[in-house]
């Protein structure tokens, strides 16, 4: 909530600023210390958790339920599921908490920004510009998704600014791909070190950048990006830094795609059907990348989460994604293993299971990415019979296996822990909403290799992603490489700005469009509302979301609703 959270902080902030307080911190004399540096750097990724305590209401999550390879689904009254699926409106208010998390973050950027360099007590330069390019990627970052979702939005980038209107996309982009290129200069050249996982790092940004640069001159129709102080990025300058980050970073592909997934960990691999007595592309069986707290070498960003959430104000930090996602059904954990349950969010279509049959036949990362409901989980008892089936919406028989909970075996035969980190974490109670702590990775490098190929219009980064699936190489072409990251980047976030960014959404959106589906149990059809998938992203101006109308209540005239979200139409209310 900009202009409340504003309100709040302005007041009084003449004094605040001026007057030297002996007992209490305020911005003449903090951060004093090395210690009080990192905590201020901390509190800003801490708004990745706060966003985490309601991911249903996050850019993340419309990213994913609003593509076209997954469908709203949960039950019938998880409306907003649904609605986002169908770009309508389950309450002018839907995605409230985002907003307010979101600026909260940038607001704690600005105030880095603006006394980070008061500590004395650094190492060296190098430590003092490493915590402000974290600062200022976050700052590019949030800014980043806050655009991605609603596109008019305010910029502020002062600590304790006075709120602005909304600002022009132009402006917006060029304030991000700023953020991030300062982030860049700053940082060292030096990958992240295991014991600081979690925090960004040069390569970081400069893959960031790339995803950024890339979405704005697709969607926008651009050849470069204009900076706040008139100066350009252009392609060049992007390429060069994703060759810096390919060439430099120390990052790598995991042997086999099917360790960067939770369901190969050490307690549930040799118990999976799918996965039991194979050995991977690299010869070596497989293996979770992340089994014990090990570092993934893949990962480049990553909400990294702790077996210390609970109810309240940390539940941040247990994986919500990953209960959202969970498939949904509350029956016996046998009939699901080795997946744990959940909401029941985001079945997948059979559009996307059939055109990768169809164009990569041979791709073992289909199986490793979605689970065929019938042929996986039907030998072992699974039906369509548990207490969450009496009002599961829009399944569809397939279910995305990446951010899924997973489930283990209880060593004794007593049944099954509904997360396998009750057991390799030690948990000493079991509790499914609050267990998921494997990471949510939100940048890893095949991404990467995927960005310098189509930045580049060659074939070598998409040729290293193949190989690591046992796949042949090809030449470039657009189609290849649109193929090519549907394909290794399946759910995990990046399908929505992809197909926006090349034009293709209304087509790929309809698809789903009549689609068989079950609702509670019986069989349907994916039937369009408010005139259809591709309606309503014309309607909204390319797939913008609603902003908060109690963000504009309180801005007294600053903020706009954005197009399609006039007068709470089209408001979704059940099927």
């Amino acid at each position: 909530m900009v202009a409340g959270l504003l309100l709040i902080l302005c007041t009084g902030c003449e004094d605040f600023l001026d007057t030297e307080n002996k007992t209490e911190k305020n911005t003449a004399g903090f951060p004093a210390t090395l210690v009080e540096a990192k905590q201020m750097v901390t509190g800003i990724y801490n708004s990745l958790s706060l966003v985490n305590a309601n991911p249903q209401k996050s850019f993340l999550f419309v990213s994913e339920l609003a593509s076209d390879d997954r469908l709203g689904g949960a039950g019938a009254n998880d409306q907003l599921c649904q609605a986002v699926d169908f770009m309508m409106t389950s309450g002018m208010d839907m995605l409230d908490n985002f907003w307010t998390d979101r600026y909260a973050g940038i607001q704690r950027a600005n105030l880095a920004i603006a006394v980070l360099g008061n500590c004395e007590e650094y190492d060296s330069e190098a430590q003092k510009n490493q915590f402000l390019g974290e600062a200022y990627f976050l700052r590019g970052f949030y800014y980043y998704e806050l655009a991605s979702l609603y596109e008019n939005i305010p910029v502020l980038t002062e600590a304790l600014a006075v709120p602005t209107p909304q600002s022009d996309p132009n402006d917006t982009w060029g304030q991000i791909i700023a953020d991030l290129k300062q982030a860049i200069e700053l940082m060292p050249a030096k990958k992240t070190a295991p014991g600081e996982a979690g925090h960004v790092d040069k390569y970081t940004a400069e893959a960031m950048i790339a995803r950024a640069f890339l979405f704005y001159t697709g969607f926008y129709q651009k050849p470069d990006v204009t900076l706040p102080d008139g100066s350009k990025v252009t392609k060049a300058d992007v390429i060069g830094w994703i060759d810096d980050c390919v060439n430099n970073s120390g990052y790598t592909l995991v042997g086999d795609f099917r360790n960067l997934w939770a369901y190969t960990n050490r307690l549930t691999v040799d118990e999976y059907t799918y996965t039991k007595g194979i050995n991977g592309i690299d010869g070596k069986p497989l293996a979770y990348v992340e089994n014990d707290q090990a570092v993934n070498p893949e990962s480049m960003f990553a909400i990294k989460y702790s077996k210390f959430a609970s109810w309240g104000t940390t539940i941040g930090y247990s994986n919500g994604y990953a209960l959202f996602f969970g498939i949904r059904g509350a029956q016996d954990q046998a009939k699901t293993f080795p997946f744990g349950q959940g909401w029941g969010a985001g079945p997948v279509t059979p559009t996307i299971w059939n055109a990768w049959a169809s164009a990569e036949p041979n791709d073992l990362r289909r199986a490793a990415s979605i689970c065929d409901i019938r042929a996986e989980l039907d030998p072992v008892g699974y039906a369509k019979g548990g207490a969450g089936w009496a009002d599961f919406e829009q399944e569809t028989d397939y279910w995305a296996k990446k951010w899924t909970p997973v489930s283990s075996q209880k060593a004794d035969g007593s049944g099954y822990w509904e997360t396998f980190e009750q057991d390799m974490y030690d948990y000493t109670s079991q509790n499914f909403q609050l267990t998921n702590i494997h990471d949510l990775i939100l940048i890893r490098f095949a991404d990467v290799l995927l960005m310098q190929s189509e930045l580049k219009e060659d074939a070598a980064g998409l040729n290293k992603v193949r190989a690591r699936a046992g796949l042949p190489a090809i030449g470039y072409s657009l189609q290849a490489l649109q193929n090519e990251r549907r394909w290794e980047l399946a759910f995990e976030g990046v399908r929505w700005n992809d197909i926006r960014r090349w034009h293709i959404a209304e087509t790929e959106l309809a698809k789903q469009e009549g689609v068989k589906i079950y609702r509670s149990g019986t069989t349907d059809v994916n039937t369009p509302h408010a005139g259809g998938y591709a309606a309503r992203y014309k309607a909204t101006n390319g797939g913008f979301f609603p902003i908060p109308e109690s963000e504009i209540a309180l801005s007294d005239g600053g903020l706009k609703q954005n197009a399609g979200w006039e007068n709470t139409t089209p408001l979704y209310t059940a099927w």
